[in-house]
C-alpha cells in the first residue's frame, strides 16, 4: 500500500481555533491536535503529578500541533499551499512539516467519527455508507469526507447552511464564492433553487463538487467554475454566499453587487467573533444592511440585504 502524507501544523495555542477552522478545509475528516496548554491544571485530575512521563512534562505549553493527513492520489504540495495561503491570510504564525504514514495505519479509521447530522430544521448530511432516517420535510444531501472543506461538520459551514434554509425560495438563482466541496450549493438547489453556480480557486475543490453534484443528482442544476472570487462569474442571483475567512469575505464585498439581484441576500460565514464587526463595517460601506447573525464556539455568519445604490455598483 502507498503510504499517505501527514502534514504537521505548528500554531500559538491562542489561534488554535482559527487554524484548525483551516486545517479542516483540506481534510474535514482528519486532523488531530495536539495541545498541552492546560496540562498542568489537567494532570492531577487523571494521575498523579510524579507518575506523568516525563516527556509530556517537557512539552511546549505555548505552542500547538495540528495533524493532517493527505491520501496518495492527492498532491500534498497543493494542500501545503492552500495551508500557508490561508494562514498567512488570517496572520497566523505557523510552521508546516511532512512525513510518510502507512495506509492501513490511516485510510479508513475516520469512518467510524463520521455519522449523519441534523443541521437547522430539515436539512440531514448523510454519509454514503450510512443509512438515515428522515422526517417530513427534511432535505438529505449525501455527502463524504474529501479534500474539499465543507462537510457540514464545521461551525461555519452549519452557519451558513441554517441562513441558505430560512432564505432561499424554490426558483431562486444561488452563487457559492468558495465552494469547497459544494455543500451549499448542492444544498441550495435541494432546498428550492432552480440553479446554483459554485466557484473557488481550487481545481480539486471544483472536481470534488461536481463529483457531490452528481452523488446527489443535481448535476443539471448546478455549474461550478474554478477561479478567483468572482473573476469567472455572471448573471446575477437572488443569494449569494461565501464560507471562506474574514479577509476575503471583506476582499469580496465590493463586487458583490454585479451579481446580486435587488433585494437579494448575501450570506457570509467563516468570520472569527473578534472580526465580525470588521465584516459589519465593509458590508455597511458598500451598502448592505445585516438582518440576521448567528454565533457558535467563537465562529459567526451573517445574512445582509443589499440596496438599490449596492445593486448598481
Amino acid at each position: 500500500m502507498n503510504d499517505w502524507t501527514e502534514i504537521q501544523i505548528e500554531i500559538p495555542v491562542s489561534q488554535v481555533e482559527q487554524a484548525s477552522a483551516i486545517a479542516q478545509m483540506v481534510v474535514p475528516y482528519g486532523i488531530y491536535i495536539e495541545d498541552y496548554s492546560d496540562l498542568m491544571e489537567q494532570a492531577p485530575k487523571i494521575a498523579h503529578i510524579d507518575l506523568i512521563d516525563e516527556d509530556l512534562m517537557a512539552k511546549n505549553r505555548e505552542v500547538a500541533v495540528i495533524h493532517i493527513y493527505i491520501s496518495p492520489e492527492e498532491n500534498p504540495a497543493e494542500a501545503l499551499s492552500f495551508l500557508r495561503e490561508r494562514l498567512d491570510g488570517e496572520n497566523i504564525p505557523h510552521a508546516l512539516r511532512t512525513d510518510a504514514i502507512k495506509e492501513e495505519d490511516w485510510a479508513f479509521g475516520w469512518k467510524k467519527y463520521y455519522h449523519p447530522v441534523r443541521i437547522g430544521e430539515h436539512i440531514v448530511v448523510c454519509p454514503s455508507w450510512e443509512s438515515c432516517s428522515l422526517q417530513e420535510g427534511d432535505v438529505m444531501l449525501r455527502l463524504d469526507p474529501g479534500l474539499a472543506f465543507g462537510t457540514g461538520t464545521h461551525e461555519t459551514t452549519r452557519l451558513c447552511l441554517q441562513m441558505l434554509e430560512k432564505f432561499v425560495k424554490p426558483g431562486m438563482e444561488v452563487l457559492d464564492v468558495g465552494c469547497g466541496s459544494g455543500i451549499l450549493s448542492i444544498c441550495g438547489v435541494l432546498l428550492g433553487a432552480k440553479h446554483a453556480v459554485g466557484v473557488d480557486i481550487d481545481p480539486t475543490a471544483v472536481k470534488v463538487a461536481q463529483e457531490n453534484a452528481e452523488m446527489n443528482r443535481v448535476q443539471e442544476k448546478t455549474t461550478y467554475l474554478c477561479g478567483d472570487l468572482t473573476d469567472k462569474v455572471s448573471g446575477r442571483y437572488q443569494v449569494v454566499c461565501a464560507n471562506i475567512v474574514a479577509d476575503v469575505v471583506i476582499r469580496l464585498i465590493p463586487d458583490v453587487g454585479k451579481f446580486l439581484e435587488e433585494n437579494g441576500i448575501v450570506l457570509v460565514s467563516g468570520i472569527i467573533d473578534t472580526r465580525r464587526e470588521e465584516v459589519v463595517e465593509a458590508l455597511a460601506s458598500h451598502g448592505y444592511q445585516v438582518i440576521d447573525s448567528r454565533e457558535e464556539k467563537g465562529w459567526c455568519a451573517m445574512a445582509a440585504t443589499a440596496t438599490a445604490t449596492a445593486t448598481r455598483r
